[in-house]
């Protein structure tokens, strides 16, 4: 059950997942980085967990005895490049959920601030990327969460659409920059998590409500379903370059 209260599916291990291995989550104290965290440590892997707020980030570590933990905001790409660095031996896999979209009409955009989402968010995964160059084994992945929400136009998602095209791209040229380690984007939709309750308060119940009634599975997308997906994409060395959409069908059906 994620943090706010939503059953997501109960989506099990992944067979012939990182058993043995160790995986990096960047934004590993909730969500979906805490639930992947949790199913690579069922399925016999080991993580190393990294958020911006100490506290969650003691909480998950109590909970998952990782190898080692490190708070600091991931939005700063040169901290973060230097955290990776700084392993103290190579790793398997690097996983960076870190960041949140931004919903700001236009009328509202402060320019800097829109400019510092979507050039920070680069920056940060950029960071990732080269830092993993050097840290992760061969046929490993970095793998990027992203989102399909931002593909339908709409006020207030200027910048969050532009970083939504831009992440697919980014993917394909880095898997071809970083090979033989593999670069893989998940985009989720809506996903039952804390951040997602904190996105839409008093709404919450009636978003999940509507998607039940509209969506194509029958149920809310939870993080237990996103870290399945994540632990495939670990798992299957032939996967690289591409984006996977995990949203139960949302983008094909009426907001």
């Amino acid at each position: 059950m994620t943090a706010s209260g939503e059953q997501g599916g109960g989506a099990p291990p992944v067979p012939g997942g990182p058993a043995g291995q160790t995986v990096v989550v960047v934004g590993g104290s909730s969500g979906i980085g805490l639930e992947t965290a949790r199913q690579v440590r069922a399925a016999g892997g080991e993580v190393v967990l990294t958020a911006r707020d100490a506290g969650r980030l003691k909480r998950a570590a109590d909970e998952l005895s990782p190898l080692s933990t490190a708070a600091f905001d991931a939005m700063d790409p040169d901290r973060l490049e230097r955290f990776l660095l700084d392993l103290p031996g190579p790793v398997d896999h690097v996983l960076v959920t870190a960041g949140s979209p931004s919903y700001t009409p236009l009328d509202d955009l402060d320019l800097a601030a829109g400019g510092r989402d979507f050039g920070g968010r680069l920056a940060m995964l950029l960071a990732a990327a080269r830092a993993s160059r050097k840290k992760v084994r061969a046929g490993g992945t970095l793998l990027f969460i992203g989102g399909t929400g931002a593909r339908r136009p709409a006020p207030g998602m200027a910048v969050t659409g532009a970083l939504t095209a831009a992440l697919p791209a980014l993917t394909a040229n880095l898997a071809l920059e970083l090979a033989p380690v593999r670069v893989n984007l998940i985009a989720a939709g809506f996903v039952d998590t804390p951040l997602s309750a904190s996105l839409l308060g008093d709404q919450l119940n009636a978003r999940r409500e509507q998607l039940r009634s509209t969506l194509p599975i029958g149920r809310v997308v939870g993080a237990q379903d996103v870290a399945a997906l994540a632990l495939h994409l670990m798992a299957n060395g032939a996967l690289t370059g591409a984006t996977y959409d995990i949203d139960g069908g949302q983008q094909f059906v009426a907001r």
